[in-house]
C-alpha cells in the first residue's frame, strides 16, 4: 500500500471543464498530516508509518494514547492510522504531510464510513420485491420464507433479513483527483466519497 493520508468531507459541488461540461465533484479538506511513527521490517517485521490528524487538547486522549505521542515529542493528535509502505527510509518522525503527495489526474481509493440509515426493512436493504398490494393479501412487505422445515430446521448463515442499513466502512476506488489548492489544504475529487460532511476519510493513491 502506497502512502495515504487522513481528511475531512466538506461537501459537494459541481465544476466546469474546459469543454464546458459539468463535473460533480466532492471537497476534501486533507491535512496536513504528521508521521508518529516509523516502522521497518528489522524490528516490526514490516514496513510502514503511523500518521496523525487533527490537533486536539491533552485532555481528549486517554494516557496510553498520550504517552506514544510524548516519547516522540508530537503534539496531541485525535486520529491515529497505519500505512504500510514498500520503502520508509523516506519518512522521518515528525515530518508533516500534505496534499503534495498527490497530483491532478492521480486516481486515489477513498474509505470511510456510509451514511447510517437505522434498522431497515428488505425493499429498502436489499431491494426486494414487495408481495401484492390487494386481494386480501397479508404479505404486503414482509421477509417471506426464511428456510426450510425439519430439515435443516434452523435459518442459514448470512441470510438477507432486516436490520442495520448503512453506517459501516466502504472504499470507493480510482476516483478521480481534479484539483488541488497547497495553501488551503484541499483535494478535488470528481464523484461522491462515503459519508456526511464532516465525516473521516483516508485517501491512498490507487494502485
Amino acid at each position: 500500500m502506497s502512502i495515504g493520508l487522513l481528511g475531512n468531507k466538506i461537501g459537494m459541488t459541481q465544476i466546469f471543464d474546459d469543454s464546458g461540461n459539468i463535473i460533480p465533484v466532492t471537497i476534501l479538506k486533507v491535512g496536513p498530516c504528521v508521521v508518529t511513527q516509523v516502522k521497518t521490517k528489522t524490528k516490526d517485521g514490516y514496513d510502514a508509518i503511523q500518521v496523525g490528524y487533527r490537533n486536539v487538547s491533552k485532555k481528549s486522549l486517554t494516557q496510553p494514547e498520550l504517552g506514544h505521542l510524548q516519547k516522540t515529542n508530537i503534539q496531541p493528535l485525535k486520529y491515529l492510522k497505519e500505512f504500510q509502505v514498500t520503502e520508509n527510509s523516506e519518512f522521518t518522525l515528525g515530518q508533516v504531510l500534505n496534499v503534495e503527495a498527490f497530483s491532478p489526474g492521480q486516481l486515489v481509493n477513498i474509505r470511510g464510513k456510509t451514511i447510517g440509515k437505522g434498522f431497515s426493512g428488505l425493499q429498502k436493504r436489499y431491494n426486494f420485491s414487495r408481495g401484492p398490494m390487494t386481494h386480501g393479501s397479508k404479505n404486503h412487505r414482509e421477509p417471506g420464507s426464511i428456510g426450510m422445515g425439519t430439515t435443516p430446521g434452523r435459518v442459514l448463515p448470512r441470510k438477507k433479513m432486516a436490520g442495520q442499513l448503512g453506517n459501516k466502512f466502504t472504499t470507493i476506488q480510482k476516483l478521480k483527483v481534479v484539483q488541488i489548492n497547497l495553501e488551503e489544504n484541499i483535494l478535488v475529487i470528481k464523484g461522491s466519497v462515503p459519508g456526511k460532511p464532516g465525516n473521516l476519510l483516508s485517501i491512498v493513491p490507487s494502485e
